[in-house]
């Protein structure tokens, strides 16, 4: 399923792939692909496909979403958009006329664009995902499952961010600015809204845009987060008495900013007690003992100041030594429900107890006593370490 190394090749040099025109002839028919949705699977509608389906059907343009690509061929033109740089993607479907977009090419040599202005500032389709999401539900899902391409506006208010962060796509600006009014994306049927501004805190008007936003009476959420480096009393104030659907989301990516994120995170909880959780990157810079290390002291950090973890996890773990204690540590601190009741080596028994066969460590346990023996030093400091104790 992968692209082999002479299409991969073959889609650097030509750039023309990555380019979406305004006109497309009406006597073709355009297939949409929603490449992470087809492999993966997303919790998450693709908002540039949506906008791009809202464009054309305007322009009379015959179109619709592909929910399988062997039927590719019944397409004269595929449009495709991944989010994701692992998302796999069939070759089969390279013998059709091709446009390629989305964050997902952001790497090596490709030379990605921007949607047209006129498809940026579309309104978003979103009766797209409807057939495939009532096929889905039909066939025993949930509509929790799908709630996001349910029950969600979706859409940027702001664009942007000067963080510039090693491993985040989105480079392009070093300043957030306005990007679109509220109401260009809102659907006024849907009961709730997410925003996926890159760093809405940074954009100089912020509290404009956070009075309109409460004006709809909806709730709603920053899905990427906010940065809680900016945090005021004034900020804190103001979001703490919205309509905010969730936990509040914040990140907590490097240790070195543990002083300044500790610091706002004291000015946060004088102002709300609601549930707040901060991203944790990991596996980055490195994929051992250290990287655990300091994962566990923001968390440990986190416990103090009444806040939960949401560990990410750099798809590099994979390839580690330690990949087993990622992998466990993260269903440890990113359930809820477990970890505000339970230390990880106390995760790790549990899981240990509801094997039926005692006489061999189950995978939690098996990593938990692998790393206890190399590294004592950091699991005496942090294995039963606990959010209620604080």
């Amino acid at each position: 399923m992968e692209i082999n190394n002479e299409l991969a090749f073959f889609m650097r040099t030509d750039e023309e792939m990555f380019k979406l025109p305004l006109e497309i002839d009406k006597s073709k028919k355009i297939g949409l692909i929603d490449a992470d949705l087809l492999d993966n699977g997303t919790r998450h509608p693709n908002l540039a496909l949506m906008k791009i389906s809202s464009y054309f059907k305007n322009s009379g343009n015959n179109l619709e979403l592909v929910t399988n690509y062997n039927d590719y061929i019944k397409y004269d033109i595929l449009i495709l958009s991944r989010v994701f740089t692992f998302t796999k993607i069939p070759s089969f479907i390279f013998e059709k006329e091709l446009i390629l977009g989305g964050t997902g090419f952001s790497i090596e040599n490709f030379k990605t664009y921007d949607l047209p202005n006129k498809i940026e500032h579309s309104a978003p389709d979103y009766d797209l995902y409807s057939d495939f999401v009532k096929d889905k539900i039909a066939k025993g899902d949930s509509k929790n499952k799908w709630k996001d391409y349910i029950d969600y506006s979706i859409g940027f208010i702001t664009r942007g961010c000067f963080r510039k962060c090693d491993f985040c796509v989105n480079k392009k600006y070093d300043f957030a600015f306005k990007h679109a009014e509220l109401n260009e994306f809102l659907d006024k049927d849907r009961k709730k809204i997410y925003l996926w501004d890159d760093n809405f805190l940074a954009y100089p008007k912020w509290e404009e845009e956070l009075d309109k936003l409460i004006l709809t009476g909806k709730y709603f959420q920053f899905k990427q987060g906010l940065d809680i480096r900016l945090m005021t009393d004034k900020i804190a104030k103001k979001l703490s008495k919205c309509k905010y659907y969730g936990d509040f989301i914040f990140a907590f990516d490097h240790i070195e900013d543990a002083e300044e994120i500790e610091k706002k995170l004291k000015i946060w909880r004088k102002h709300c007690e609601k549930g707040t959780k901060l991203y944790l990157f990991c596996a980055y810079n490195s994929q051992d003992e250290n990287d655990i290390d300091i994962l566990f002291q923001r968390i440990e950090i986190l416990f103090r100041n009444k806040c939960l973890p949401y560990i990410m996890r750099y798809e590099s773990y994979k390839d580690s030594q330690f990949e087993g204690v990622y992998i466990n540590v993260t269903r440890w601190a990113n359930q809820q429900n477990i970890v505000k009741k339970m230390s990880f080596r106390e995760f790790c028994e549990r899981e240990q107890s509801s094997k039926k066969n005692q006489s061999e460590n189950c995978s939690s346990m098996r990593s938990l006593l692998w790393f206890e023996e190399q590294f004592p030093h950091v699991a005496e400091k942090y294995f039963d370490l606990k959010y209620s104790d604080y």
